[in-house]
């Protein structure tokens, strides 16, 4: 049965307007500021049933929230209690609906898709770097604004990183025990999108765990549903815990949803958090790629002060891939390179190409190595002069010069003819297309001579005895290398799926099925000539 609403705060300042919406222990109302004039949501703690519990989680809430300063977080302008004795922060009003409500409306399209996870990506990194885990991330806390952004809130049951985890959470013992079956007793709980290590007896989240509830929001976004919800039985809370804890996502009954993003979120979810994107940012770059890879303008991965640490092993400066730190506050995505004209009067680039001798405004385009050889360069048009100020004597001269010119150019043409005419059948042209594999994904063809042969490790049943671990090494390999798998045994998807790992998991597989999959090593756009060929058992 739900609850009255409680009677708005009279606050000195601010105009009643209405209702926006109410939650366990509080409730939000839209006000008018008087000065400066805007509209702003009072978020109240109800007086009602007031516990320590919801009192801290309210003030944690604050605190958190006024720590941070993002595009794509909610905005704290006050805290205050109200004449009456309620507490209350007055935020940022953002007038859209939330995820949750839109995609019970309707799924949102993979563009849309893709650009709000890379959004709310750099929300979530913005937190972790000032140590701070949300622990609560799904459709329902993220609103939109004026301008259709995502927004976060709800920091509520916030943590920091390096302090012990807080009892808001819940075990399969304790819903047992208690005969729930919809987890209603547990504070601050969201099962559907949450990791497995959050049911656990003496639960550890880190940043990971915060990814993994990342990528089962988009999905769900995506899939009109939550990830481990099975259409036609029962999804209670212990049937959805069971299905996290063995990593039985549904899978997506949408055809327009590429099979490199299904990797990708796939990857966030991962049952073993060893097996996830190590950060944020990790998961935001990889969705970048898929954005590339479908011809979308890349969404910014907007991080402020994001420090990108120098490998152990030093690398060459000149490389395709050489990762160099830049005082900027915005990850730009690898486009395509743009080749303008050069003039004539540009000095050549500093041998060392460190980040000090680049210029400041510079786009540095990585992943694909230029070929000087082929660029068409564009030279300035001579002017012509006045032909009624040409001198005669001038005039005779310069038709001198193109007869000889004229000559000489006949001359050079009988020679290439008579070359072409005695050239040697025997011997073969050059390469052509055809005779060279090619990566459909890639921007080359593939270098058999130069690119190595991945090695196989192991192929395993997995933890959840519904899937197949594949894990390969690459011996011969640089720190840009990067892998391209597929499906070979004709019963899942045949398309290639990038990825930055040396292991890939596939799920949905019956006990005794054979699983092939052929592994490639991608460098510099190209693929290796002869891939690894693995199968299970």
């Amino acid at each position: 049965m739900n609850r009255r609403t409680s009677d708005p705060p009279q606050l000195k300042g601010f105009t009643f307007s209405q209702v926006l919406g109410s939650g366990g222990f509080s409730d939000v109302f839209l006000y008018d500021q008087q000065l400066p004039k805007r509209r702003v949501a009072v978020k109240v703690l109800l007086s009602d049933g007031l516990t320590a519990a919801s009192q801290e989680a309210f003030i944690t809430e604050a605190n958190v929230m006024a720590q941070l300063s993002h595009p794509y977080i909610v905005k704290i302008y006050h805290a205050d209690v109200s004449d009456d004795g309620r507490p209350y922060l007055i935020m940022e009003y953002c007038s859209g609906q939330n995820l949750a409500d839109q995609y019970k409306r309707q799924p949102l399209s993979v563009v849309e898709a893709l650009r709000t996870g890379i959004r709310l990506s750099s929300a979530i990194a913005t937190a972790h770097a000032a140590g701070i885990l949300h622990r609560d991330i799904k459709p329902a806390n993220v609103l939109t604004n004026d301008y259709g952004w995502p927004a976060l809130t709800d920091f509520g049951i916030s943590s920091a990183l390096e302090e012990d985890l807080p009892s808001l959470t819940t075990t399969r013992a304790a819903l047992a025990e208690s005969g729930s079956t919809t987890g209603s007793e547990s504070v601050g709980m969201s099962i559907p999108w949450s990791p497995p290590e959050m049911f656990e007896d003496d639960p550890k989240p880190d940043v990971r765990s915060d990814v993994f509830s990342l990528a089962a929001t988009i999905y769900t976004l995506l899939a009109g549903r939550t990830p481990f919800e099975v259409g036609g039985r029962s999804n209670q809370s212990l049937d959805l815990i069971s299905r996290i804890e063995r990593g039985a996502i549904t899978p997506m009954e949408r055809q327009d949803v590429p099979s490199s993003l299904l990797a990708v979120l796939r990857k966030g979810m991962a049952t073993n958090r060893e097996q996830r994107f190590a950060t944020a940012v990790d998961f935001a770059r990889a969705l970048q790629r898929v954005e590339l890879e479908l011809s979308y303008s890349p969404t910014p991965i907007d991080v402020p002060n994001l420090v990108v640490p120098q490998p152990e092993a030093r690398i060459d400066d000149n490389h395709a891939d050489a990762t160099r730190a830049r005082s900027v506050t915005s990850i730009a995505a690898q486009a395509p390179q743009v080749i303008s004209a050069p003039s004539q009067n540009v000095a050549p680039p500093a041998a060392s190409g460190t980040a000090s001798t680049l210029v400041a405004e510079a786009t540095v385009i990585r992943g694909k190595p230029s070929a000087p050889a082929e660029a068409t360069l564009l030279r300035a048009k001579p002017a012509v002069a006045d032909t009624e100020s040409v001198q005669p004597a001038r005039r005779r001269r310069g038709l001198a010069v193109g007869v000889v010119v004229g000559v000489v150019l006949l001359v050079v043409a009988g020679i290439v003819a008579a070359s072409t005419l005695v050239r040697p059948t025997g011997k073969a042209a050059e390469t052509t297309t055809s005779e060279v594999a090619t990566d459909p994904n890639a921007s080359g063809p593939v270098v058999s001579d130069v690119i190595p042969t991945p090695t196989l490790v192991s192929a395993a049943e997995g933890a959840d005895g519904s899937s197949v671990v594949f894990t390969w090494s690459n011996p011969d390999g640089v720190p840009s290398d990067t892998y391209v798998w597929q499906r070979t045994d004709g019963a899942g998807d045949p398309e290639k799926v990038p990825t930055d790992q040396s292991t890939t998991q596939i799920a949905g597989v019956s006990p005794g099925t054979k699983v092939c999959i052929s592994v490639y090593v991608r460098r510099d756009g190209q693929l290796s000539a002869d891939p690894l060929a693995a199968c299970f058992p």
